[in-house]
């Protein structure tokens, strides 16, 4: 058992600047938003403090751990990353860990989320390093599935299932839990999020010839199995975390086919009926979803994998949509609830109330290393309340049921079900109070990561010394993940107008696919944003001295006028629950005054103090549009704003992006 008390190899915490290269410029400059100044803080006592402080604490641990995080993740990627020359190019290590446990191998899962991580940053700020290291990981992933292995071959998709390999891309033989039906679903998540990307910035031929015929691989395996190994390789039967992942999948996959134009009707036609199985592992008696059914295992079924399943379905569009159990959903609200309560046994939580954030494990009955808190399973519990919180502030509201109201009385006693606004004292008590009770998740991880900020993949249940393997990959892309949706940074959306319907009778529903191998593997260069190269913005920290210094230097280079311009246009209009802002006008992107064409608006950063409305449009540059908004309600009729047309000059230089910016004419 390798205790994480030596340094990572060759880093330190006070050399920190060195680690902030063009690859992470992304992570560390929207990750730091709002912290203050860098301290080391590691290892620091964390309990009973006031909100305020809590927050400052938490603001410094972020800013110090995620340049640590993000080099440690790196360094686990083959084959450039200094933990993983033995691995092939794009391949994740678990862990660097080759004895007690041996974790240098590849899991197709932790592959799959980590890169998910990567591209959720990479779509929302271009990176040339970050796009490398992508279009490596779905060439070796396209490597990975024609490997014949001990689950099957690719021919009849059954090895598809096989949940580790060597790092070098051989099949490991050795006995172990297979199949595991999560890996295939997450693999095509992730791809798609790129392939998306793609798309829309006017690369749809390498979205069609690269990465769908591996991504279709994946989904025709995902439409044809559905039980398994749970994530944790230990139950056989029917996991939470899988099915959630496998409809995700599908929506995913489904939308990627209608947009290529590719065969994907199968794919939406089992989604409902996953999406109706799904429901069955809710536990209405108890409060809590059931992590895995169809199994006698002795267990309760209390597990972070369903806090896990919940993140990764994140979709902000979705609200708090309880069919897809979205982070703000009452039912995943009071999992959340009965899945940290049953780990308030743990000794390191000993005299914490309800409420209070506490570590979290896998399940109170593991036995694995004796069973303890796992840092990812408590980032998770932290990244979904974050989630709610970035819900509830775009929506104006919290809703509490009766469903709900036992997680809410825990921060908010007294708290009756209802909905409330954002104008009122209650909905500014319940997010004060989800604040810090997400930030106290984030705060145990600070105490408890190793001195040199190394996360492990556990920490003891006694005293929170770091257990088992060491640099868990996984765990640093929790880190991350958590602290990107604390910063508001959310992932783009993967549902349509049918992903939270679910059908009345559900039924066993499986499809048989056919399965090729991905020969097409080398992606073209400069596949760069439509909108052009953002400039290069380097980042120095010193952290000798107090406080430390931090300087930018941006650099920009010479470009030819744009032809087209991305306009951003931003309406602020007061709005009623279930209406939608639209913008029409003079021109084919803008309707051409067809109320029908009219391109709606996007109400994510909404708020009661800045109820903002925004949608981009692509026009071209220098010419003169006319243009009004219009409120458009549930049932389909509409409001104009009043007169004058607005007219707006699209801008002619070297910008492929603008922003209108323009206040409801009342």
């Amino acid at each position: 058992m390798e205790v994480l008390d030596q340094d990572i190899p060759g880093l330190s915490v006070n050399d920190t600047a060195s680690l902030v290269n063009p690859i992470m410029h992304f992570f560390t400059s929207a990750l730091l938003l709002g912290s203050v100044a860098v301290q080391t803080v590691l290892g620091r006592a964390g309990f009973g403090r006031q909100p305020l402080l809590l927050k400052r604490s938490v603001d410094s641990f972020i800013s110090t751990e995620t340049p640590i995080a993000l080099e440690q993740l790196l360094c686990n990627i083959g084959s450039d990353g200094c933990n993983a020359k033995r691995a092939a190019s794009g391949v994740v290590i678990a862990s660097p860990s080759t004895q007690d446990p041996d974790y240098f191998y590849t899991w197709t899962r932790d592959s799959a989320l980590v890169f998910k991580a990567i591209v959720d940053r990479f779509t929302a700020q271009y990176d040339a390093g970050l796009q490398g290291q992508i279009q490596q990981y779905i060439a070796s992933q396209a490597k990975l599935q024609g490997i014949s292995d001990p689950s099957g071959s690719l021919s009849d998709g059954k090895g598809l299932g096989e949940p580790k390999y060597n790092v070098d891309l051989t099949a490991f033989t050795g006995a172990w839990g297979r199949p595991q039906r999560d890996g295939p679903a997450l693999r095509a998540i992730a791809m798609v999020t790129y392939a998306n990307w793609l798309v829309q910035n006017g690369y749809s031929s390498t979205a069609s010839t690269i990465i769908w015929p591996v991504v279709q691989n994946d989904l025709n395996y995902v439409a044809q199995n559905q039980t398994g190994f749970d994530l944790w390789e230990e139950v056989n039967g029917s996991s939470f975390f899988t099915i959630a992942s496998q409809y995700r999948a599908l929506i995913d996959g489904s939308n990627l086919a209608n947009t290529l134009g590719k065969s994907g009707g199968s794919y939406a036609a089992i989604a409902p009926q996953i999406l109706c199985f799904l429901q069955t592992f809710w536990v209405s008696s108890g409060g809590y979803i059931n992590a895995n059914i169809n199994v006698n295992n002795g267990r309760a079924g209390k597990d972070a994998n369903t806090i896990l399943a919940s993140i990764h379905s994140f979709d902000p569009k979705l609200g708090c949509d309880a069919a897809t159990f979205q982070p703000c959903s009452d039912k995943a609200l009071s999992n959340h609830k009965v899945t940290v309560d049953s780990f308030r046994t743990y000794k390191i939580n000993s005299g914490l109330g309800k409420g209070k954030a506490a570590a979290v494990g896998r399940y109170i009955e593991d036995v694995y290393y004796n069973g303890n808190p796992w840092y990812l399973a408590t980032l998770a519990a932290a990244e979904q309340l974050y989630d709610a919180l970035y819900v509830w502030k775009g929506a104006g509201s919290v809703a509490v049921t009766a469903t709900s109201l036992a997680f809410f009385r825990d921060l908010v006693p007294g708290v009756a079900a209802g909905t409330y606004a954002s104008g009122s004292a209650t909905f500014a008590s319940i997010v004060d109070a989800t604040s810090a009770y997400a930030d106290g998740f984030v705060d145990i991880v600070a105490k408890y990561a190793a001195a040199n900020g190394s996360l492990a993949e556990q920490f003891s249940k006694d005293d929170g010394h770091p257990l088992s393997a060491r640099d868990l990959t996984w765990s640093y892309a929790s880190f991350l993940t958590a602290a990107a949706r604390r910063a508001g940074v959310v992932p783009p959306s993967w549902s349509n107008d049918k992903a939270t319907s679910v059908p009345g009778t559900c039924s066993a529903t499986s499809i048989v696919g056919s399965y090729s191998s991905a020969t097409a593997t080398s992606f073209p260069p400069s596949q760069t944003p439509s909108t052009g190269v953002p400039p290069t913005t380097t980042t120095t920290t010193t952290t000798t001295g107090s406080p430390p210094s931090t300087s930018k230097t941006t650099t920009t280079s010479s470009c030819q006028a744009a032809t087209s311009v991305a306009v951003t246009f931003k309406e602020l209009v007061t709005t009623k629950y279930g209406q939608t802002i639209k913008i029409v006008g003079n021109t084919g992107a803008l309707g051409n005054w067809d109320t029908s064409k009219a391109v709606p608006l996007d109400a994510s950063e909404y708020t009661a103090g800045n109820p903002l409305w925004k949608g981009t449009v692509t026009l071209p540059a220098g010419q003169v549009v006319e243009y009004k908004y219009i409120n458009v309600n549930p049932d389909d009729s509409l409001t104009w704003e009043k007169d004058p047309n607005h007219t707006y000059t699209v801008p002619k230089s070297c910008a492929t992006s603008a922003t209108q910016s323009d206040k409801w004419q009342g």
